[in-house]
């Protein structure tokens, strides 16, 4: 097909197109004249992913080239390329700016290598999940909240439980790309998803607990 072609079906302008191969994101046509290009269906799922992990999972260009080179090296284990497109998803902080709050920074770094040492998981304390949850807990702390790591555990019991639900739905899919896009989406809308379930359950909860007292 033409690129325009293949703009209308993508739903993707000819200039972004263009954009996103000279970027390294999409393969280049097969060229049939010095300028004339022909594209594949495979480009149509290539920009679908694109625009998944651009709109829905709110990866920069860069974190997205990182990522379809992933897919597109088929000497690359499968497990890294799925930790390549999750890791993608997860938010980067910066480092404390020094004093009392990196000293809570640090202690929460702990507990959560702790955390992933008492559970066997096979993840590294210094991942950017890992300093996510450690910025989540400094927060707690700042709060007035520290004493919600003693719930850590039961929440990890809830993340396993999620986390091979994920791992089951990916496993349905067979395709390198079918895999990441599973991934990407699963994570985001999972846990848009999850969060509204996790909602919907504290209402429950809390009618249970103290609707008597109405």
């Amino acid at each position: 097909m033409r690129i325009g072609e293949l703009s209308r079906r993508a739903g993707v302008s000819v200039p972004t197109i263009k954009y996103y191969v000279r970027e390294g994101l999409l393969p280049a046509g097969r060229l049939t004249s010095p300028n004339q290009a022909s594209y594949e269906e495979s480009h149509i799922r290539r920009l679908r992913l694109i625009r998944a992990l651009l709109d829905v999972g709110g990866l920069s260009v860069a974190a997205i080239r990182e990522v379809v080179v992933a897919i597109d090296d088929e000497e690359l284990p499968l497990h890294e390329v799925l930790g390549t497109a999750s890791e993608r998803v997860v938010p980067r902080y910066e480092g404390g700016a020094g004093g009392p709050e990196e000293d809570v920074r640090a202690a929460a770094r702990t507990a959560v290598a702790g955390l992933i040492d008492r559970r066997g998981w096979r993840s590294h304390p210094g991942s950017p999940a890992a300093e996510a949850l450690a910025v989540a807990l400094t927060a707690l702390e700042d709060l007035g909240h520290g004493s919600f790591t003693e719930v850590l555990d039961d929440y990890a019991d809830a993340a396993e439980r999620v986390a091979r639900a994920d791992l089951d739905y990916v496993a349905r899919n067979v395709a390198r790309e079918d895999l990441v896009e599973s991934v990407v989406v699963g994570t985001v809308l999972g846990d848009a998803v999850f969060g509204a379930l996790r909602r919907l359950a504290q209402v429950d909860a809390s009618d249970r607990l103290y609707g008597a007292e109405r």
